[in-house]
């Protein structure tokens, strides 16, 4: 019988390209999400029962055991940027990470990585860094063994980096930042499923790997690259980091007043985050130890942002008749 691998969060941004690369080296791959209703688009990603959404709440002991049972890889890609709530920092990337490595130690599975982040340090600037930073120390406490993975910034058809700011420019001239001149070394998502399957399947060494891609590039930087993708000119606005920090405790003051019922543009933790460069670190383990060749964001980002030109998918043969006329 195939080995069988869990991917917690396997129905998320970086978990699906997890699941169908695991499902097409042969896995059995089960899906350990809070909707398996929702996740139904893992299924076809192998062949009937191949692969298999099922219910998991990863702040539940019980609950994290049925899915893990039998299993002979566990991949964690289980995060949040929500501070508040039930499924916050602290209970998602913290203890919800902790949990997962403990139940795979007693369970006695084979492999275990867990999806961190560049920066995650139990004593960093941020709650959001610190969450993740405990995490890993829990994780290698229970699961020494395991295979860590720091991403810088992850994109992607689904991302919601460039998705996001692409679909700001079409509301008006200005595009506002926060941290213009924060650096990033932005990964592709499919570089990093790749990393994942490595070591989920024991090929990768065990330990902790900075994922970035082959540029650095300020947060400025990367906007005027997408606007040139998208083909829009609009002025790339750096908010200060003391304005920011004022509408971050705003916006935050707001979510706790409505009950967390609708999306802030930012959080007072995010802009503390962004004070600080999100790249791979000298003398880290990377990509390239894993026998990856990292992909640039300009070969990938017009495969799906090509939809926010002002004449989206007929934006090149508007182009080539501006052109005749011409």
């Amino acid at each position: 019988m195939s080995k069988l691998v869990t991917i917690y969060g396997g129905s998320g941004f970086v978990g699906r390209y997890i699941a169908r690369r695991m499902a097409k080296a042969g896995w059995r791959v089960r899906v350990a999400v809070r909707r398996p209703n929702e996740a139904l688009f893992v299924k076809p990603y192998g062949v009937v029962g191949q692969v298999v959404p099922v219910l998991c709440n990863i702040r539940d002991d019980a609950s994290v055991a049925a899915a893990m049972a039998g299993a002979d890889a566990v991949v964690n890609c289980v995060g949040t940027f929500d501070k508040g709530g039930k499924n916050n920092f602290d209970a998602v990337q913290h203890e919800g990470a902790e949990r997962v490595a403990r139940l795979a130690a007693e369970e006695g599975v084979s492999t275990l990585v867990h999806i961190s982040a560049i920066g995650a340090d139990v004593n960093g600037a941020s709650l959001y860094a610190r969450s993740k930073g405990l995490g890993e120390e829990g994780i290698l406490t229970h699961f020494p063994d395991a295979v860590i993975l720091r991403p810088s910034v992850i994109f992607g058809k689904e991302d919601g980096f460039f998705n996001r700011f692409a679909g700001m420019t079409r509301f008006g001239p200005v595009l506002p930042v926060v941290g213009g001149n924060t650096k990033f070394q932005p990964v592709y998502v499919d570089n990093v499923a790749e990393a994942a399957e490595k070591g989920a399947t024991g090929i990768a060494a065990p330990g902790i790997y900075e994922l970035g891609g082959p540029d650095v590039s300020t947060f400025r930087d990367l906007m005027q690259e997408m606007l040139q993708v998208v083909q829009r000119r609009r002025l790339v606005l750096n908010i200060p980091f003391w304005i920011a920090t004022i509408m971050g405790r705003v916006f935050d003051f707001l979510n706790s007043v409505t009950g967390r019922l609708f999306t802030m543009p930012i959080s007072r933790d995010q802009v503390t985050s962004l004070k600080t460069d999100n790249v791979v670190s000298d003398g880290a383990r990377t990509l390239v130890d894993l026998g990856i060749t990292p992909t640039a964001t300009e070969i990938i980002l017009p495969d799906y942002l090509w939809r926010f030109r002002p004449t989206g998918q007929y934006a090149d043969i508007t182009a080539s008749a501006r052109d005749l006329r011409g």
